[in-house]
């Protein structure tokens, strides 16, 4: 009896061993999702940090029973119980939330802070096959905002980036990438005009005095009667003829003949440098009044600018090509083209100026305005019938002949530069040496005779905030080292 009591134990106990195995084999016989992070439940109290994203899911295990699950916030989140050891969690919309986790006897197992963040996967996939060449882009998402860091070759790939990032969270990028390489360009502006003008000018006004009467002729104008009834000429008046007739006959011949040749050349080259994607601008010259009647009686001032000017954007693009906007314009004073306001005399301005927008590599130049002008202007003033005699009809008549011709170009070059070194340059002061009081009063010198160049007072180891391409020189340019007597122009660097 009791060997057989004996036996029946010992077949209970292995009843129960076999049970305890079967129980628990499901549980760890699951099979796992592919390329998912499993994470395993540890008992404690201390929030632990568990990510998701929208879309996607993943699998907590357990080391115990699960017996209740708490989600705070079911928007966010999904939760699922496969097993009691094991909870299937799939992400809704980006958020944070909290999942609590208990065990036996409702003691608290584990606390989750789940954090629920957008899909990056597919903003990834869409960087990489639009930006190829750009590497250095990573996307790190944070609750629902994405954040862009790393760096770009270019301020149109950085746009390209950001376009996308905020196709899948709008609103909600920010951008921390930096934009490499370089972003400096300097723009040189060449602005070149010749113009000649030729003037031929032949007009007679003639007044003839004959027995107290009276025969003038005021069809050039080159007269005025004041109120007394004398007769005064005007400054266009070239010659004037008196002949005396006799017999207290006076003939007075006012004649303006005139031959004029001009030309004007005008050579302007200002530099500017600027960031990519800003805007900048150069004005070298002044600002003219002008006055402007207002109410009761009172005069504003208003300034126009004129002198060389230059306005641009530049945008450096991939395999350092440049984008650029550029509005050059060159204005001057011009008197034959003013006003008189208010006994003012208010000049006009002769101006020339261009606006384009092109692209090209550094160093490329391109004409942005190319004018030849050709302009002949004729005009006859005469008498009726007396102005067409053959020959005293030249007395009857006002000719005037004009002839102008203009021709301008405006090259652009633009350059991606880089700092320079202040102390290997030259500037255009540095062969000026003041000329002693024998040399200014005695000899009539403007500067001291050539010697040994003044030691540059920028030391070796400041650097200049003026940029410039290396390599690239201008031939043939005078320095000025030979001083206002002779060659004058600014001062470059060697090799330059």
């Amino acid at each position: 009896m009791r060997a057989a009591q004996t036996f029946r134990t010992a077949l209970a106990s292995l009843a129960l061993l076999l049970l305890a195995l079967s129980s628990s084999t499901p549980a760890q016989a699951q099979p796992r999702q592919p390329q998912q992070a499993v994470p395993n439940v540890t008992v404690s109290h201390a929030p632990q940090a568990l990510e998701l994203a929208v879309g996607r899911s993943i699998i907590v295990n357990s080391d115990q029973d699960i017996r209740r699950i708490s989600l705070a916030a079911p928007d966010t989140a999904d939760v699922l119980l496969l097993s009691p050891r094991q909870v299937y969690l799939t992400g809704k919309a980006p958020g944070a939330t909290n999942l609590t986790l208990w065990g036996a006897g409702e003691a608290v197992m584990a606390i989750f802070d789940l954090d629920v963040s957008p899909d990056q996967t597919q903003l990834k996939r869409m960087l990489a096959s639009v930006l190829p060449n750009e590497r250095g882009i990573r996307v790190v998402s944070s609750g629902k905002t994405i954040l862009l860091t790393g760096s770009v070759s270019s301020a149109p790939s950085l746009a390209t980036a950001l376009s996308l990032a905020e196709t899948f969270a709008p609103g909600k990028v920010q951008n921390l990438l930096s934009v490499g390489g370089v972003q400096q360009v300097m723009l040189e502006v060449r602005v070149a005009e010749m113009s000649r003008n030729v003037l031929q000018r032949l007009g007679i006004d003639f007044n003839l005095l004959a027995g107290g009467n009276i025969v003038q002729s005021l069809l050039g104008q080159f007269t005025t009667e004041a109120s007394d009834g004398k007769i005064s000429p005007t400054k266009s008046v070239g010659a004037i003829v008196k002949p005396n007739l006799g017999g207290g006959n006076i003939l007075n011949a006012y004649i303006d003949a005139l031959k004029e040749n001009g030309l004007v050349k005008v050579l302007a080259e200002p530099n500017l440098i600027c960031i990519s994607g800003k805007s900048a601008s150069f004005l070298a010259g002044g600002e003219i009044p002008i006055p402007i009647p207002q109410a009761l009686g009172t005069v504003a001032i208003e300034y126009k600018p004129f002198g060389v000017g230059l306005n641009f954007t530049p945008m450096v693009l991939d395999s350092g090509r440049i984008s650029i906007q550029v509005n050059p314009e060159v204005s001057e004073l011009d008197y034959s083209l003013g006003v008189t306001i208010n006994s003012w005399q208010i000049p006009g301005l002769t101006t020339r100026r261009a606006s384009t927008t092109v692209e090209l590599a550094s160093g490329q130049s391109f004409a942005i305005a190319g004018l030849i002008k050709d302009s002949t202007r004729e005009s006859i003033k005469k008498f009726p019938g007396l102005g067409d005699l053959p020959v005293l009809g030249a007395l009857f008549r006002s000719s005037e002949f004009r002839k102008n011709e203009t021709e301008l170009v405006i090259i652009v070059t633009p350059h991606l530069v880089k700092p320079l070194d202040m102390a290997k340059q030259t500037l255009p002061t540095d062969g000026f040496k003041e000329p002693t009081p024998y040399e200014f009063f005695v000899t009539g010198q403007l500067e001291g005779k050539p010697g040994a160049a003044r030691p540059s007072q920028t030391s070796p180891s400041q650097a200049s905030p003026l940029s410039q391409t290396p390599g690239q020189g201008r031939e043939g340019r005078p320095t000025g080292s030979a001083g206002f007597d002779g060659p004058f122009g600014a001062a470059l660097p060697a090799g330059e």
